[in-house]
């Protein structure tokens, strides 16, 4: 590989793709760290956590499965104050970093930020882990507080960017600081070791690749993957027809702000220039809420509605982003905070509303672009979820189940859909019965008993599905 980079003086297709595998593979370390070594169930249950990592000039190069409202804008903002407040890092650093006011998400969004550094002392990369407290010192017991008038009501801790480790050694004043302050110290201590593991992981998975194919290299392997990604969103800005487009929506009312909160977006789309500009400056100004919206969030949800209307293929990452200009303006709500508004609530409410607004305003674009805009915060699917959690593991339980059956030959007795013929009457429609499962696949349905109530309404579900199936075509 690194023949072949100082042969041709850049990454072909495959050498781009291989080098592109291994960071992702890097933050996906970072995370599975994070969610697995997490104390809190907001960690290892609801996965309010992410990853990302960053070149050296403070660009998002690779995230791993996170939220995009942690990640898409915010962390190359907190790389860059990191540099501003510490020109002299050192290997063995790590900041903690919260502050709504120097590109962080929310108070209650806890990073850790640690500069990868050669070795020759100079700095390659930045890598990033970021994770939603239990408690983050809050007035009230809550991490989401709509009711603050300002910050000092809101009352969280907050870190611009403070070193916590230096020479790999934790500095014990801020550990104290915390502990006091936080309602669940011993929590937060949990989750604050998972996201220093987290990002000593990216660290020294970045250094071995740094060593393995050459800095030099792998910092020619950022830009050019930046560039690539750039020239994409080009591409796909230069599809959608030029001119002018504009949205608005208005967040619910609450006891704080009983007229509720009205969102204006106007975006221009630029196609012979393959640029978009997003104009968010027309919204009020912050208000004595906790709705407030950070730099961060108001950058990222609008990019967010961008990608999500979009061909969907275009990398996410900074690359993709400088064809994309969000104009925000100071001291409003859907922009750039002051002090002391507070931004207690700046991952959700107005954020789920302004990503919504911009995917609906792409639908007048033409037929097959945008969406139509949903549910704020919370959409019908978080209904199910808190009923029965996520069930994304269990698909994969299942599969495996399934499979160790059938190699084993195992004759065991499994709920799985096959096409059923004359089961308790039933004919021509797939379902999910009892089922012996062995080295032959599916083998015989076993008809359980079943009384007239309940046979009635399972036929009356198997001609639902039939119906269904039929006016789909199959």
């Amino acid at each position: 590989m690194e023949a072949q980079t100082k042969q041709r003086g850049k990454l072909d297709g495959v050498g781009l793709a291989v080098i592109a595998n291994r960071l992702e593979g890097i933050v996906r370390n970072m995370q599975n760290t994070l969610v697995r070594t997490g104390r809190s169930g907001v960690l290892n249950i609801a996965k309010d956590c992410s990853c990302c990592l960053m070149t050296a000039g403070d660009e998002l190069l690779a995230m791993a499965e996170s939220l995009p409202i942690h990640v898409i804008a915010g962390p190359g903002i907190q790389a860059r104050s990191m540099r501003e407040l510490y020109p002299e890092l050192r290997r063995g650093d790590a900041f903690l970093h919260n502050s709504p006011y120097l590109g962080n998400s929310h108070a209650a969004d806890f990073c850790i930020l640690v500069p990868v550094i050669d070795d020759d002392g100079v700095h390659r990369f930045t890598v990033l882990a970021k994770a939603h407290q239990a408690d983050c010192g809050n007035a009230l017991p809550t991490t989401y507080s709509s009711s603050a008038r300002d910050v000092y009501e809101e009352g969280a801790l907050i870190f611009p960017c403070v070193k916590v480790q230096e020479d790999y050694e934790h500095r014990e004043d801020i550990i104290r600081m915390c502990r006091t302050r936080i309602r669940v110290p011993e929590q937060w201590w949990g989750d604050h070791l998972a996201m220093l593991g987290a990002a000593r992981i990216g660290e020294q998975r970045m250094l071995e690749l740094g060593r393995e194919i050459g800095w030099d290299e792998l910092a020619a392997y950022a830009e050019q993957w930046l560039d690539y990604s750039e020239e994409r969103m080009t591409a796909a800005i230069r599809e959608l027809p030029a001119g002018r487009i504009e949205g608005d929506s208005t967040h619910d009312p609450s006891p704080e702000l009983p007229d509720g909160i009205p969102i204006k977006v106007g975006i221009d789309i630029k196609s012979d220039e393959g640029r978009i500009e997003i104009d968010l400056r027309d919204n009020p100004d912050c208000l004595p809420s906790g709705f407030n919206l950070t730099e961060a969030t108001s950058t990222s949800a609008a990019l967010l509605g961008l990608f999500n209307s979009i061909d969907h293929t275009v990398p996410q990452n900074a690359g993709s982003a400088r064809r994309v200009e969000v104009l925000l303006r100071e001291n409003c709500c859907v922009g750039i905070p002051q002090l002391p508004a507070s931004c207690s609530v700046a991952t959700t409410n107005i954020a789920d509303r302004l990503t919504n607004v911009i995917q609906h305003a792409f639908a007048a674009v033409g037929d097959g672009q945008g969406l139509a805009e949903g549910a704020a915060s919370l959409s019908a699917g978080y209904a199910v979820i808190a009923g029965k959690d996520a069930t994304n593991y269990a698909v994969g339980l299942a599969v495996a189940r399934i499979v160790e059956s059938i190699r084993r030959d195992e004759n065991r007795v499994l709920p799985i859909s096959t096409l059923l013929q004359d089961w308790h009457g039933i004919t021509d429609v797939c379902m999910s019965v009892p089922t012996l499962v062995n080295a032959r696949g599916a083998g015989q349905r076993l008809e359980v008993p079943l009384d007239d109530g309940e046979l009635a309404r399972l036929t009356a579900s198997a001609d639902a599905i039939r119906a269904s199936a039929r006016n789909l075509g199959f």
